[in-house]
This record gives C-alpha cells, sequence and structure tokens, in this order.
C-alpha cells in the first residue's frame, strides 16, 4: 500500500506509517510538500480545512491514500489559556476525506501569549525548550510531557482516528 502525506515532516510521516501498519502490510510512505491553504498557526476551523486541503493536495492515482495531518489550536472557554492543541488528519482516496482527532493538550499560557503575538508555536516551544526544530524531532509534547509521548504517537493517534471508516467500510461507505 502506497501513502503520500501532504508534509515532509518526519515525524508526521512516522505517526502516519505506524497507524497504517496498523492495519495493513506492505506500507510505504513518502512525504511531499504541499500548501495547506491556512495560515502558518491555525486556529480552530483552518486546523480541519488545513488537514483537509494537504490531503487533497498531496494526492495522485500514484497511491492509495493520501494524508494531511495539521496541528491547531481551538479555542476552549475556562481552560488556563482558552486554547486546546489538537493534532488533526484527514485520510483522501481521491474522491472521500475522512476525519480523526488526536488528544488535546494545552501549551503553557507564555506559548499562547507568543502565538496570540504572531509567533508559531514550534518557534515559541524551540526557545523555551532549547531544543532547534523541536516539532520535527519528538515534538512539544514529548518536552511537556517529560518523554512519555512524542509527537509521532500523537499522530498515529489522530491517523488511526481517520482511518476508523476505511477499516470499518461497511459501516460507513456500503450505507452510502
Amino acid at each position: 500500500m502506497r501513502i503520500v502525506v501532504g508534509s515532509k515532516n518526519p515525524v508526521k510521516i512516522e505517526g502516519v506509517r505506524l497507524a497504517f501498519e496498523q492495519y495493513f502490510s506492505d506500507v510505504e510512505v513518502v512525504g511531499i510538500e504541499v500548501d495547506s491553504g491556512v495560515g502558518d498557526q491555525p486556529f480552530n476551523n483552518d486546523s480541519i480545512k488545513g488537514a483537509i486541503n494537504r490531503a487533497i493536495n498531496a494526492y495522485s492515482d500514484e497511491f492509495d491514500f493520501s494524508v494531511g495531518v495539521e496541528a491547531g489550536l481551538f479555542s476552549f472557554k475556562k481552560t488556563i489559556t482558552g486554547f486546546v492543541d489538537f493534532q488533526v488528519c484527514s485520510i483522501y482516496n481521491g474522491e472521500i476525506a475522512t476525519i480523526g482527532f488526536g488528544p488535546g493538550f494545552e501549551y503553557p499560557p507564555l506559548v499562547v501569549e507568543e502565538v496570540l503575538r504572531g509567533k508559531e508555536v514550534g518557534d515559541v516551544m524551540d526557545e523555551l525548550s532549547g531544543i532547534r526544530n523541536l516539532g520535527e524531532k519528538v515534538g512539544a509534547i514529548h518536552y511537556l510531557t517529560k518523554g512519555k509521548i512524542s509527537r509521532a504517537e500523537l499522530t498515529k493517534i489522530s491517523v488511526i482516528m481517520a482511518l476508523i471508516p476505511w477499516v470499518n467500510q461497511k459501516f460507513y461507505f456500503n450505507m452510502l
């Protein structure tokens, strides 16, 4: 099975590979750079739109599926910062796009304050952690959970959630 990811981020590619290997054999995953159609730091529905756009823009007949993964901040009242970060995944087969979310978490208030001033989460977390390109290595989640969860694992969960209709097609597509 051939899968293309709408990103060259090695952590996203690894998370996609780990998820697909849970259900399929002989999985080959490649990443290509595509336009998400949203800002570098998406909020709310732009996070979903970015994941879908990445999947659609990466798709070609050479692949069985294309995958878009976008991390974004979603507004939530009565939280510490007012925002929760989610990994959003979209899987596309050339006709239908499915969606999945990974577990959400809050960034420290300092990170959200800087993001609201126009910085990207990745840049702020690089400064906070002292690790250059943290998001392409283990991710902010790895740093914040003190090594218990990596970004690849977080991505894997969002991809598995988006795979649910594809691995249960009789419940989703045969009823259309």
